[in-house]
């Protein structure tokens, strides 16, 4: 019995190394081609690097192919900013996926979970480059991607500042830091299930985390230092226990600087 308990721990431990290697191996490889377009972004105003920048992402006038640059700098900056705070819940279902009748094997699992989150992202990509593609047309987005318009920046602010005090931010929180729970009362079995189990976790962390990536559009899409600020504000509200106290405090920061760039124009 005790030869049995051993080989079941030594391969949960190996399973869970290979989730934390895959994972972290997934997200550099993101923050890698962000690094790559953040450099291109930076260059567009030398002529010696517009003809890289062009092939990296959407510019000048919009088309299918702008698009689609964008949707893909979109969804890999979701996989970048989002899998770090998903991690927790990963790594618990994974745990629990080991007591669950036979079927798929818990690293099979664990994948298709990840994948229904990612493809509720990849639908908030979708609707980010939408977004984006009207902000170019309308001209209120910069060549770098940033917002031009000093009464957007404030009020993308002030909304995801009041935004973090409602109701239905708590309630989406709530579901995002208790991965037990989450597993207990959302179950499925089988691929499917582990499909649509991702996809309501994505669902959720969408309903708490959209308008701070709205943000983006404030610094800069391709603003590394901003990327970077709003996915640890994302991971400490998740993660750590102070993670509601954290969600207000971050609210007040966006409505002061909401009314600061209101002021100041």
């Amino acid at each position: 019995m005790n030869a049995l308990a051993d080989a079941q721990l030594a391969r949960a431990r190996r399973d869970r190394r290979l989730v934390g290697a895959c994972l972290v191996l997934l997200v550099a490889l993101a923050w890698l081609y962000l690094a790559i377009m953040a450099e291109a972004t930076a260059a567009m105003e030398s002529p010696l690097h517009s003809a890289r920048a062009m092939w990296l992402m959407p510019m000048g006038e919009w088309g299918a192919r702008e698009f689609a640059l964008g949707l893909a700098m979109w969804m890999v900056m979701m996989v970048g900013m989002m899998v770090p705070s998903a991690a927790p819940m990963l790594f618990a279902y994974l745990n629990v996926s080991r007591s669950r009748p036979a079927g798929l094997s818990p690293i099979a699992a664990t994948a298709a979970f990840l994948l229904g989150y990612l493809l509720v992202w990849g639908g908030f990509s979708v609707v980010a480059t939408t977004a984006q593609w009207a902000l170019h047309t309308t001209e209120l987005l910069g060549p770098t991607m940033r917002s031009s318009s000093a009464s957007l920046n404030a009020l993308l602010l002030i909304a995801a500042g009041v935004y973090q005090f409602l109701p239905i931010k708590n309630v989406c929180l709530s579901k995002c830091r208790l991965p037990l729970g989450f597993l207990l009362t959302e179950w499925r079995d089988g691929w499917t299930g582990a499909v649509r189990m991702g996809l309501r976790h994505g669902a959720f962390c969408v309903g708490c985390c959209w308008l701070l990536m709205a943000l983006l559009f404030v610094a800069g899409v391709m603003n590394l230092l901003w990327i970077a600020l709003l996915s640890a504000a994302v991971l400490v509200e998740k993660a750590l226990p102070f993670g509601h106290q954290a969600a207000r405090v971050v609210g007040v920061l966006m409505i002061a600087a909401g009314l600061g760039v209101l002021v100041l124009g």
